[in-house]
């Protein structure tokens, strides 16, 4: 039976005197539209999602015995979001259709550069902000650019953060830098995309955690 023949039966009984057939009649109406509607869309697709790695055959210095916790990056909405960014032209904003991140964008960002301190055998002296530490240190972060740009000479990833050292007792900032990075996206699909900004992010996570450790 169609969808049309089913609502058009449903609503002859709902019109039938009598307050019980008529309540009866609204519930398989209710019913069978609601059915039809679902066989109608299909039911949502999953989206394919990825996820960032975090470097690991790399060393960084160790100067000296403070302990440093990374605060949450800071970002703008349209990167505040499980959404890969693209960018078609300058100031233009689009996302990819089928690829997402396996989490907001910032809260990835913070966990695998927290994973890469430990990779880099400083385990012992960094920490996640908020955990109770007692730390000597906070490193700020700025989330400026992640996504695939495809206006300047083919699809390239580009990954670019400002980051700052604050002193815990002082307040007082004790060393800042910008950390970019580029890698070639060989398209735009979602495993393509997502691989180039891995190898762009991972760039800037060696960078970033060599740099931080000689400083604290």
């Amino acid at each position: 039976m169609s969808c049309d023949e089913m609502g058009a039966r449903s609503a002859g009984r709902r019109m039938r005197p009598g307050r019980v057939a008529g309540t009866v009649g609204l519930l398989m109406l209710t019913l069978s539209l609601g059915g039809c509607g679902t066989l109608l869309s299909g039911g949502d697709k999953a989206v394919p999602t990825f996820d960032l790695s975090a470097p690991a055959d790399f060393n960084a210095p160790r100067r000296g015995s403070g302990l440093l916790v990374v605060g949450p990056p800071t970002a703008l909405a349209v990167l505040d979001t499980e959404r890969i960014v693209v960018e078609p032209q300058p100031g233009q904003i689009t996302y990819l259709d089928q690829a997402q991140w396996s989490d907001r964008l910032p809260a990835l960002f913070q966990a695998r550069l927290i994973e890469s301190f430990e990779n880099g055998n400083r385990a012992r002296s960094v920490g996640r902000a908020g955990d109770g530490l007692n730390a000597d240190y906070t490193l700020l972060s700025d989330l400026r650019a992640f996504g695939i740009r495809t206006y300047d000479g083919g699809p390239v990833a580009v990954v670019e953060v400002s980051v700052k050292i604050v002193g815990a007792s002082s307040g007082r900032i004790v060393a800042a830098q910008v950390f970019t990075a580029r890698a070639p996206a060989a398209s735009t699909s979602g495993p393509d995309a997502t691989a180039a900004l891995d190898q762009a992010s991972d760039q800037v996570f060696v960078e970033l955690v060599r740099w931080a450790s000689s400083r604290f």
